[in-house]
């Protein structure tokens, strides 16, 4: 399998708004896409950058009662995943689970990346990976 490139690393977060304010104020990060309500997933989400070729954080919030991200939010929030973009994400999927990895959820379209495919993993090492099926 290929290396995984790095899509984003997603954190959790109570308020979009002060959220995106404090990452602009303390880190010099901008506003590049979003935010997006995700009625599938139930959060809302936008992602931030410096520059182009920057590390991209996606800021998680909940969209409604009873959000997945709300047990992040009750243990603080914060860094919670890293995203991959991945050619494809069966395949993907696949080979993380050979290697021991746990398919929490999806595939299922995501509004943030136009309905493209998203699959969320657990590693052995309790990491939280979010898969992103390329262009």
């Amino acid at each position: 399998m290929d290396q995984f490139p790095l899509h984003h690393v997603g954190v959790a977060v109570k308020k979009m708004q002060k959220a995106i304010a404090e990452y602009e104020t303390l880190w010099g990060y901008k506003l590049v896409s979003g935010p997006f309500d995700d009625p599938i997933q139930n959060v809302s989400v936008c992602f931030l950058a410096r520059e182009p070729g920057d590390t991209v954080i996606e800021l998680v919030a909940p969209l409604g009662p009873n959000s997945p991200i709300d047990l992040t939010l009750k243990k603080g929030g914060g860094t919670y995943h890293l995203c991959y973009q991945v050619e494809d994400i069966n395949a993907a999927i696949a080979h993380l689970s050979e290697q021991g990895a746990f398919l929490v959820s999806g595939p299922v379209p995501a509004v943030a990346f136009n309905m493209r495919p998203i699959a969320w993993l657990l590693t052995g090492t309790n990491l939280l990976v979010e898969l992103v099926q390329a262009d």
